[in-house]
């Protein structure tokens, strides 16, 4: 009787984890969010888009300041039981209201929070990068298989019109066969402060913020993985921003076509821009990966045109990566940046820093 009852359990327990049930459940509710994190980009970025989403919105707030978190969740009409601290975090678990939690957090804390939504029976979406090793990137993608939940890395660039219509463009083979990609990122960090340039808490510096940026368009605009890496870096440790992390990294990436991607992450000088070369012409944003503001052109046969893109996704880049993830949790749909594209990122990050740091070319093919 105890071993049929406890099938029971779990059969009854698999059934209310399934998207079929899910649906059936919660068939027209936008599923909720729970924002962790309410600086910058939680609080200003991020929740502010609800408002452009049609099938999610915010329903909890996570901080570590009460008095701000009461603040947000008066602002959007949220009852104090959607406000958690660090510390009572794991108590999500008991919100129906709360689907998904969306990790806002230094690089530092990814995983943590990531494996604890997890357990707790919420999907995630974590921010880019997904965390500061390959080893973090893979216990978060374990902690969601077991749990039996989703897991989305915020590369918003995926929908965002131009980024998609570059890609599109690409693909077609509108430049011909693709012989180069260049990618550069970055902004001046001006405050030594920040935790970005404090690595127990960013895991590195430019590459590790806007570096991602530059890896991504690599391998998006390419379609490909990279087969080496040969990588420098400089900086001046004088400098009293970087004295735990890096300024400029440049690398260079290999493609198996050929194809040579050249990247750069600075954190000393504002750049954002990706180029593509082929043989028959080029596909050009510039800026590529902002907020908003993008333009791109494509030139081919001796003529440039710009290109205006037909509508992305969402209302916005942010409105679409939260409204795909709401989906995906539906239909039993893989994120298209899925915790896999993360770690194969990070992959490549730990081996530019190793090219980096030991002068030499690095394989990532597995051929030494």
């Amino acid at each position: 009787m105890e071993v049929a009852r406890r099938d029971l359990i779990l059969s009854a327990a698999a059934l209310a984890l399934s998207p079929r049930a899910f649906a059936a459940e919660r068939p027209n509710r936008p599923l909720g969010y729970a924002i962790v994190g309410l600086g910058y980009y939680g609080l200003g970025v991020i929740i502010p888009q609800f408002a452009n989403c049609e099938h999610s919105r915010l329903a909890a707030v996570v901080s570590g300041d009460p008095a701000k978190a009461k603040k947000v969740a008066a602002e959007h009409g949220l009852s104090p039981r959607s406000i958690y601290s660090y510390a009572n975090f794991d108590r999500i678990r008991d919100n129906p209201d709360v689907d998904v939690v969306y990790v806002c957090l230094p690089n530092s804390m990814h995983a943590e929070y990531t494996i604890r939504a997890a357990k707790a029976g919420k999907h995630v979406m974590c921010e880019k990068p997904m965390a500061v090793s390959v080893a973090e990137c893979e216990a978060m993608i374990a902690a969601c298989k077991t749990a039996n939940r989703k897991l989305m890395i915020g590369y918003r660039s995926h929908f965002e019109p131009f980024n998609l219509e570059a890609m599109r463009l690409a693909r077609a083979g509108e430049a011909g066969k693709i012989r180069y990609v260049r990618s550069e990122h970055g902004f001046v960090q001006g405050d030594p402060s920040a935790w970005r340039l404090k690595k127990a808490m960013s895991g590195g510096g430019s590459l590790m913020d806007m570096g991602i940026y530059s890896l991504q368009a690599a391998r998006y605009m390419t379609g490909e993985e990279p087969v080496a890496v040969t990588a420098r870096e400089s900086t001046d440790r004088k400098d009293p921003r970087f004295t735990e992390v890096e300024d400029i990294l440049d690398w260079t990436l290999e493609f198996p076509s050929g194809a040579i991607g050249s990247c750069q992450s600075m954190y000393s000088a504002n750049q954002n821009h990706i180029l593509l070369m082929g043989d028959k012409g080029r596909i050009e944003l510039e800026p590529a990966t902002r907020y908003d503001g993008q333009r791109m052109w494509l030139g081919k046969d001796g003529r440039e045109r710009e290109v205006t893109p037909p509508p992305g996704p969402g209302k916005t880049q942010f409105a679409g990566q939260l409204d795909h993830l709401a989906q995906c949790v539906r239909t039993g749909r893989e994120p298209i940046v899925s915790g896999e594209e993360g770690l194969r990122d990070m992959r490549i990050v730990e081996a530019i820093y190793r090219s980096a740091r030991e002068g030499r070319t690095v394989r990532l093919d597995g051929r030494g």
